[in-house]
């Protein structure tokens, strides 16, 4: 198997319609990466840079691991990194960047992915999209909705489905590439692939020397409109040990860093690209793209906002509060209260601060007097649906009490008094005798 190694370059350019760059790119002979920031302004610019700035400490030769681990890794702590200076500065939320990275171990690439900067392979005459865009329109051609010719007129072509936003929910796609001798890998922001077809770009990237090509492909991005910054990294495989060629911009093996990473935007003269504020807005309304990269400044009355939306909640939950009181003073149940069976208005729940149950009437039903069965229902509630049914279910509780037989009186014993006629019978007798 023959060893190989690569030749690259790097280059980025405003364009013709923006202020600033927010596209970073950057090669050595270690790694490979474009990313495009989103979110309008400085934020777009601190998006890639900030994700630049962690993904090229992978660029060494002593990375622990396997390569596909490590990458992985560096991705993850970018995110993380994004995540930090959201929280630092909730005026840049909604920032965020694409990423197309290339991490060469010496045989061949891992390769993370995210967005909608693309990643290409000239393989003698053939060309073929490595990555898949992460966009709407790239979801109506797999779903057959539109054809790939149709999706670069589409008037959403550039929405966005997946970019490193500081979240957690939005993950790289991750693989391996395998180069072989003499192919040329090409990494783009889309200021180039929205300007440039792929025919024309295979045809360019076949230019005689990789310079060549890099130099010759932004010229027909800007030649084409202009209308986004356009970012390109090239890389061509030669064999392990070949001469560096003089003419190349690599021949001194320096890695090469370009765009807002580097902080070298080369915003052009005349009336598009004019640093003023005028001529800015005159740019956004002719760039309906702007949108999507469109700042979220700072707003002065964030707090009014927040306080008014309290007030609203708290009204909200004031009004929910005093319905479900209201409902529930409209409620009975029969329970027990000092050992009598006890009709209650309201609901039985303790919430601390609230009262929903009043006594509303004491019945003279002891709840002793009841069958054991009905008197764990009556400690444990019974629910009544109206005052009248509550009285019901006292009535029929008062039927089942059992009152106690009261002992009989005892009345004290008499003498008989002897009647006349006795007397006179028992004095004839004594006569007699």
């Amino acid at each position: 198997m023959t060893e190989l190694t690569y030749r690259y370059v790097a280059l980025s350019d405003t364009g013709l319609r923006r202020a600033g760059n927010e596209d970073s790119g950057y090669a050595s002979d270690h790694l490979l990466v474009v990313a495009d920031g989103m979110g309008g302004a400085a934020a777009g610019e601190l998006a890639s840079s900030e994700t630049m700035h962690v993904i090229r400490q992978l660029d060494r030769s002593d990375l622990d691991g396997d390569a596909m681990a490590a990458l992985e890794q560096a991705v993850d702590d970018a995110n993380e990194r994004l995540a930090a200076l959201i929280t630092a500065d909730p005026a840049v939320e909604g920032m965020g960047t694409t990423l197309d990275a290339l991490l060469w171990d010496g045989e061949k690439f891992a390769f993370a992915h995210i967005g909608d900067s693309r990643v290409y392979r000239l393989r003698g005459p053939e060309l073929t999209q490595i990555s898949t865009d992460h966009t709407f329109v790239q979801s109506l051609i797999d779903e057959g909705r539109i054809s790939p010719a149709e999706a670069r007129v589409h008037p959403h072509r550039s929405l966005i489905l997946r970019a490193m936003l500081g979240r957690d929910d939005n993950a790289a796609d991750l693989s391996w590439l395998q180069p072989s001798l003499g192919d040329r890998y090409l990494l783009c922001s889309d200021g180039l692939t929205d300007m440039v077809t792929d025919d024309v770009i295979r045809r360019t990237l076949g230019a005689e020397t990789i310079d060549m090509a890099a130099t010759e492909l932004v010229r027909l991005a800007l030649e084409g409109g202009g209308y986004d910054n356009v970012t390109v990294v090239i890389a061509e495989f030669v064999r392990l040990g070949t001469e560096p060629d003089e003419n190349l911009s690599s021949a001194d093996g320096q890695p090469q860093l370009v765009g807002a990473a580097a902080s070298q935007e080369r915003p052009r003269t005349g009336e598009g690209t004019s640093g003023t504020d005028a001529t800015r807005r005159k740019a956004a309304d002719l760039d309906p793209e702007e949108l999507r990269y469109a700042p979220r400044p700072p707003s002065r009355n964030r707090w009014f906002r927040w306080v008014a939306a309290l007030v609203v909640i708290m009204a909200i939950l004031g009004a929910v509060g005093a319905y479900a009181y209201d409902w529930s003073q409209k409620q009975y149940f029969v329970a027990a209260d000092n050992g009598k069976v006890t009709i209650f208005r309201g609901v039985q729940a303790d919430i601390p601060g609230i009262t929903l149950q009043h006594v509303e009437r004491v019945t003279d039903v002891e709840l002793s007097s009841l069958p054991e069965f009905r008197r764990q229902q009556v400690e444990a509630g019974i629910q009544a649906s109206s005052r009248a049914d509550a009285e019901k279910t006292v009535a029929e509780l008062d039927q089942l009490a059992v009152r106690p037989t009261p002992a009989p009186t005892k009345t004290p014993s008499r003498k008989p008094t002897p009647s006349k006629t006795t007397s006179a019978a028992a004095a004839s007798a004594v006569w007699l005798q």
